[in-house]
């Protein structure tokens, strides 16, 4: 008998809904980890069964059928090798978000999750009731608690097991990617290694899954909550740990570098785009190019997500579009290897004002004729859309989705939006750190000023405050709920502050008809952040949210 336990924590990409074909990625990943690691346990992430979220599918009677059946076939596949593994369990009128341990065909112990996280982007009070009770298994000697995701966080799930005996903590999750969120994990997961003076085994999942990425970053803490082991970020990979027999103390071993917040951001935008083309079986993918930098830097993610080959760009300048625009874009398009084509919107635009004349007669021209522009544009990326099947993929960051500087059906229409979370000054960030990589993207798109190009002379600066002051304001009110006082008093000007709240407040009706896409902040609007269309909020705060 090896005087080591050797664990496998299998960081999969899986598929929600796709039970029968996640159990064959376990059943293959489950037997790497026995024939080519000699492990003695593979770990799978939190509800590997189902995929996560899988949201309302919980609720329909096949679809537990489905999951029972699936957990019978991974039982009778992996009977050489311990497998612990998430699911949803159903007993009797409940529903519980499950990990079991799985020996030799059948169920030795299953725990139920303690804490249902119900904010940010999770839901599982709608759908799991609460376990109770701690669950200590012995593997090859060890007695290990078993725990899942959010139990890691609130702790009194940790210190239950070790009540109960437990030596070693295995933890499965669904933890999903946002800025910054490695070092949360580790600090949080090394304080409860050191409080309980136990090893926690922390097996993440990797993958996109609609808005959300998760990024795998698996790892182990020792029992001084120590980093010894960690795997890639936004990878699929198997990770051995050996565990030491005699004193249950995780070996050294591979700790992968942790990325900078321009990688992480970049990976995970990229993750995102190519796991919503793949997993919803899109050909490819159409970015329309301005010669701007947030098409520059979607049609960077495109390529990098699903090559060259499936991505065609369409240039589409108007009587404002400088000769510039479309050069620079045709450039960076030829720097990247795709497809380019040039359609000119002046017939159509001209088509659409002489069908409006009597309607639009005596009015000034204002954002209607803008917004015509933006439309015309939309409706052919759509066109082509329809024809090729491939996915029109929007460019709009979240500066513009902020504030509404953006065209319903317009420049918002398309199957997914790349970098919606993804503030103006960080799209600027991420764009010269993928030009460091390979200069794809010609210098001038970063030293224009912005523009929209909807009519003459326009600047992004006409309509809104300098986007670093801008980004400030947006963190401060749509990512940590700051009053406009509050904001005022840390040194802004009160009139840009109301002038941007109100941007915010009035424009919830167009965030919520935009596509969705890939989250990479604590507070992405939509699953994070919702608030009424038809509120009275902004004009109560009008009488009273004075500043002194």
């Amino acid at each position: 008998m090896s005087n080591t336990l050797r664990v496998v924590l299998a960081q999969l990409n899986l598929l929600v809904g796709d039970v029968g074909g996640n159990v064959q990625r376990m059943v293959t990943a489950g037997r790497r980890a026995r024939e080519e690691f000699g492990a003695d346990l593979v770990v799978f992430p939190e509800l590997a069964l189902t995929g996560y979220p899988p949201e309302d599918l919980l609720l329909r009677p096949e679809f537990t059928a489905q999951v029972e059946l699936g957990l019978g076939q991974l039982m009778t596949q992996l009977r050489d090798i311990d497998v612990i593994v998430g699911y949803p369990k159903r007993q009797y009128s409940a529903l519980f978000n499950a990990a079991s341990l799985l020996r030799d065909g059948r169920i030795v112990a299953t725990y139920h999750k303690h804490c249902l996280p119900n904010y940010s982007v999770f839901d599982e009070k709608r759908y799991f009731s609460e376990g109770t009770g701690a669950c200590v298994v012995d593997i090859k000697g060890i007695r290990v608690g078993l725990t899942v995701c959010e139990d890691i966080w609130n702790g009194s799930p940790i210190d239950e097991a070790v009540n109960a005996g437990a030596r070693m903590i295995v933890n499965i999750n669904a933890s999903p990617f946002h800025l910054n969120k490695h070092e949360e994990r580790v600090d949080v997961v090394g304080r409860a290694a050191r409080k309980n003076k136990v090893p926690i085994l922390y097996a993440n999942l990797v993958g996109g899954q609609d808005e959300l990425v998760f990024d795998g970053d698996s790892f182990v803490v020792d029992a001084n909550g120590n980093l010894t082991q960690r795997a890639n970020a936004f990878e699929e990979e198997l990770i051995a740990v050996d565990i030491s027999l005699a004193d249950v103390k995780p070996k050294p071993a591979s700790i992968a570098v942790a990325l900078a917040i321009e990688e992480s951001a970049y990976k995970a935008l990229v993750a995102g785009v190519r796991d919503y083309i793949d997993k919803n079986g899109f050909p490819g993918a159409i970015v329309g190019v301005s010669g701007g930098i947030d098409s520059a830097l979607t049609l960077c993610i495109a390529v990098d997500a699903i090559g060259a080959s499936r991505v065609q760009t369409v240039s589409m300048p108007s009587r404002y579009t400088a000769d510039m625009s479309v050069e620079d874009a045709q450039a960076q398009a030829r720097a990247m290897g795709v497809t380019f084509g040039v359609i000119p919107i002046e017939p159509m635009f001209k088509e659409f004002l002489g069908a409006l004349k009597d309607e639009f007669k005596g009015l000034t021209p204002d954002a209607a004729e803008e917004n015509l522009q933006a439309r015309t544009r939309g409706m052919l990326l759509m066109a082509i859309s329809n024809k090729t099947g491939k996915i029109v993929l929007t460019t709009g960051n979240k500066s513009e989705m902020s504030v509404g500087y953006a065209t319903l059906y317009g420049d918002m229409a398309g199957g997914f939006a790349a970098i919606k979370d993804v503030p103006k000054t960080l799209v600027y960030r991420l764009a010269e750190w993928r030009n460091r990589r390979a200069p794809v993207i010609p210098r001038r798109v970063f030293e224009r000023p912005p523009t929209a190009e909807l009519r003459d002379n326009q600047r992004d600066s006409d309509s809104l405050p300098p986007y670093e002051i801008l980004d400030a304001i947006l963190e401060r009110y749509v990512e940590h709920d700051e009053s406009v006082q509050t904001i005022v008093k840390a040194g802004f000007d009160e009139m840009v502050v109301r002038k941007i709240a109100t941007m915010v407040d009035r424009n919830e009706y167009k965030r919520r008809q935009a596509p969705p896409g890939v989250r990479i902040t604590p507070r992405a609007f939509g699953r994070d952040r919702r608030y009424p269309i038809t509120s009275g909020f902004n004009r109560a705060r009008k009488d009273s949210d004075s500043v002194s």
